[in-house]
């Protein structure tokens, strides 16, 4: 990471997520309110501010300390070595905290009631697969784009997740840190508390599929 600090490493994580979800959450917010209850606007409106501020976050952070913003992104460095694990649990809490910090945030900016429990339910097979699919996607692409294009890390993983808002049932949250921090805004971009778990737990299925796959695309091949 460029020889950074711990410490600075942490605070990149934590203002970096903060950002991202005060972008999720303040666009959802306004998308909804300006939409005139089209719905496809509505979630367009949300999809292009969040694609932009990946590529901004993923581009002034990653010197710092590989803008990873997302659990399942630090726990992939962590399996695959990248990361020390009590460095990538370090991060984790970072992220999630940040998370909180920026839905209270765009709580804040729109004159919201700080404190609040989401309502809006995302349960079934199909949000399930669609975390596995989205977290698994995006690991998938961060490697792939290390591996060819270090550079263009940035707009790999936001056209990514653009394009995942749209082609996922769930609209691909893709990051544990994000499902958590969206359980406590009862707004456009809210999952109620009670189906976090199960898209943690699809996120986290995506994780090591990802890194299976890369291990395996990536290995070298034998002589015959």
């Amino acid at each position: 990471m460029g020889g950074y600090s711990l410490g600075r490493r942490l605070a990149a994580e934590f203002i970096g997520t903060c950002l991202l979800l005060a972008t999720v959450v303040g666009s959802g917010i306004m998308a909804e309110r300006l939409a005139g209850g089209n719905a496809a606007i509505a979630l367009l409106g949300n999809t292009i501010p969040t694609g932009a501020i990946l590529y901004v976050l993923i581009s002034i952070f990653a010197p710092v300390s590989g803008a990873h913003f997302n659990p399942v992104v630090t726990g992939a460095f962590s399996l695959i070595g990248d990361l020390r694990p009590r460095d990538g649990l370090s991060y984790i809490l970072v992220q999630v905290a940040g998370a909180i910090a920026g839905v209270w945030l765009a709580h804040l900016m729109f004159d919201l009631p700080l404190l609040q429990v989401s309502t809006k339910v995302r349960f079934g097979a199909g949000q399930w697969v669609s975390e596995v699919v989205a977290a698994g996607g995006l690991l998938l692409t961060i490697f792939a784009a290390l591996r060819s294009d270090p550079k263009a890390v940035p707009q790999a993983v936001s056209g990514y997740i653009v394009a995942a808002y749209w082609f996922t049932a769930s609209t691909s949250f893709a990051n544990p840190a994000v499902t958590v921090a969206r359980a406590l805004s009862n707004t456009f971009a809210g999952i109620r508390p009670l189906d976090v778990p199960a898209f943690i737990a699809a996120q986290s299925l995506g994780c090591i599929l990802a890194v299976f796959l890369t291990r395996w695309l990536s290995a070298p091949l034998r002589a015959s």
